[in-house]
């Protein structure tokens, strides 16, 4: 499968030591949108320091006006506030759901932990419909753990 496979490059991002944090963010956005033919917008949100908001990090897709979400509004606001993933089959069936692109059909948001807090989270957008599986939600658990080891 593809995430076995892509699991050792993740791990090689992470523990590289002549790139910065940012850069490391965007190589494993790059990884993953590259490899994953129904991850079409990846990227990373992350607390705006005390403020009760996330601000966008790197990404890879279509731009987004949504740079600043806060806490509770759509998707990744949701997850800054429940720490829990949140898989959306179809986000025209969401009612709090913040449309970044009419092609956009299906998200996933996986929370970034780091000494037992939620700092951020990573979000993928499918044009698919209903693409997510339970194994995306494993391997995305597992990018969150290297993305937090250099966090």
């Amino acid at each position: 499968m593809i995430f076995e496979e892509l699991k050792p490059q993740v791990e090689v991002i992470a523990l590289s030591t002549n790139k910065t944090v940012n850069e490391k963010l965007l190589n494993i956005c790059e990884l993953l949108e590259k490899h994953i033919n129904y991850y079409n917008w990846v990227g990373f949100y992350f607390r705006n320091g005390k403020k009760e908001e996330l601000i966008l990090g790197p990404y890879v897709g279509a731009p987004t006006d949504h740079t600043v979400i806060p806490f509770g509004k759509g998707i990744c606001g949701q997850v800054a506030v429940s720490n829990q993933n949140f898989v959306v089959p179809d986000v025209t069936a969401q009612d709090n759901y913040i449309a970044c692109s009419i092609t956009v059909k299906a998200e996933i948001v996986i929370p970034i932990f780091v000494n037992g807090k939620n700092i951020g989270q990573i979000d993928i957008d499918s044009s698919t419909p209903d693409p997510f599986t339970e194994a995306d939600e494993r391997f995305l658990e597992f990018v969150c753990e290297q993305a937090a080891t250099f966090l």
